[in-house]
């Protein structure tokens, strides 16, 4: 999908080299209508779980950007997204969050699709159209990719972009740590409840930017912190295994995406965690036990808050959750938040969770609810003519980060920055939006697949 070159973003926007960038980025009209095309019609987008459609006939909302789409299964099985929009006069023709259907009907003129997007009935079809309509050219417009990945689904809407595992790069590791089971296996994520979907009045950047790994906002949750929300009553989480090894920003530049990640000394054994529930501690306590005989070595690695480019936040740890910031204008995004657990948990394990997730995150959550305040405020004060003269500075950790990272026997791919003594960098906000620039400049994926010029020049 080739874009014409676009007239409002320009470089030096975003400054790599003094790390400064323009808070035009965040506010501007015409940048925005821009990304639209250079990046969520180009990008792989994250739709949501199979765990929402477990049954043939099944659907579920979702989003692509500003797009409505439509999750489903359809008659065979097969997984489905669809644009949400009728061929005739573009009404929506699902208009639930979720349900289970043999068709979905327009409420406009009535024109109906199967779950497989076929167009299977049209009002009138033999008298107004004199049975001369193409019905096979009207189904639903579906995505031109989809990828299921460990029970999550993928979509992009460009034929041109990678394959979604090639697209993810090393970034596939982030999934692991976010999909596989607490104890190790593959894949045993499953959603718990509904998808808790509200709006803030800022940027889609904002949030996108925090998730990437901003480790640099504590005292926004000094008072969480002094509450004791945590699992076992004290702080926000249960740290005490994140902190006896190594605490990384990890980024991959080529593909935009970033992470924290902690990584344990070879020796370490599973840490007392949930002390308040006796049942869900020793959940947890045979599931890491089990984790770490599964895995081996992999299992040092734990998983923290990142971002997959461009915009889905990973927490793989405490809470377990998956969020996409849709934006629906510069000044206004549409936050969706997944909650997960692992499908075969005790029912009180998952009660324990449900509890422990929705106090922390999603538009009740405490944590939550500092994190939009910043970004709320921020946003408000960077749109006046003199606040758009003046840029953020994204200084921390400039030229720090090594690549081959390796502390006692294993080595982490990317990018890293080892924060554990420094405290924060600015490595994860730089990649993202380093990436989001490669995006707004590039007229085609042969430009965006840096890794493949560059494994055919190592190659040759």
């Amino acid at each position: 999908m080739a874009t014409a070159n676009s007239s409002a973003y320009r470089p030096g926007l975003v400054d790599m080299k003094t790390g400064q960038i323009s808070r035009e980025i965040f506010v501007n009209e015409q940048i925005y209508a821009e990304e639209q095309e250079k990046i969520f019609a180009r990008a792989w987008l994250f739709i949501g779980h199979e765990s929402q459609i477990p049954n043939p006939g099944d659907y579920a909302a979702a989003r692509m950007g500003e797009e409505a789409v439509i999750l489903c299964r359809d008659r065979t099985g097969e997984v489905h997204v669809f644009l949400n929009s009728c061929r005739h006069r573009g009404m929506k023709v699902c208009r639930y969050d979720e349900g289970n259907t043999m068709v979905f009907t327009c409420p406009y003129h009535g024109w109906s699709y199967g779950t497989d997007g076929r167009l299977v009935g049209v009002p009138f079809f033999r008298e107004a159209y004199h049975s001369q309509l193409d019905r096979a050219q009207w189904g639903l417009v579906e995505v031109a990719q989809l990828a299921r990945y460990k029970g999550s689904v993928w979509a992009t809407w460009d034929p041109a972009a990678p394959p979604f595992l090639e697209y993810l790069g090393a970034a596939s590791g982030f999934l692991d740590l976010q999909l596989d089971g607490w104890d190790g296996r593959e894949g045993q994520a499953e959603v718990l409840g509904g998808v808790q979907k509200w709006l803030i009045p800022c940027n889609w950047k904002f949030p996108a930017e925090n998730f990437s790994g901003d480790t640099y906002h504590n005292i926004s949750h000094r008072s969480v912190d002094l509450a004791g929300i945590g699992p076992s009553g004290s702080g926000r989480r249960d740290m005490s295994e994140l902190l006896a090894g190594r605490k990384l920003h990890v980024c991959l530049p080529d593909r935009g995406h970033q992470t924290i990640l902690y990584l344990s000394p070879p020796d370490d054994t599973p840490r007392p965690a949930y002390q308040n529930t006796p049942l869900v501690a020793e959940y947890f306590r045979h599931c890491e036990e089990e984790r770490r005989r599964r895995l081996g070595d992999k299992a040092r690695l734990l998983g923290a808050p990142g971002e997959i480019f461009p915009n889905t936040a990973l927490l793989s740890r405490q809470p377990r959750t998956m969020a996409a910031w849709h934006p629906k204008s510069p000044h206004e995004t549409e936050v969706w938040r997944w909650f997960f657990v692992d499908k075969d948990a005790p029912s009180e394990v998952k009660n324990f969770l449900r509890d422990y997730y929705i106090r922390y995150s999603g538009p009740g959550g405490m944590t939550e609810q500092d994190d939009m305040e910043n970004w709320n405020y921020a946003h408000a004060a960077s749109r006046g003519t003199i606040a758009r003269r003046h840029p953020y500075t994204y200084e921390q950790g400039i030229g720090t980060a090594v690549e081959n990272f390796e502390w006692q026997g294993m080595r982490v791919p990317g990018r890293v920055v080892d924060i554990t003594d420094v405290r924060s960098s600015e490595e994860p906000a730089r990649n993202l939006y380093r990436r989001w620039a490669e995006f707004m400049q590039a007229d085609s994926w042969d430009e965006l697949m840096t890794w493949r010029k560059n494994a055919r020049a190592a190659a040759e």
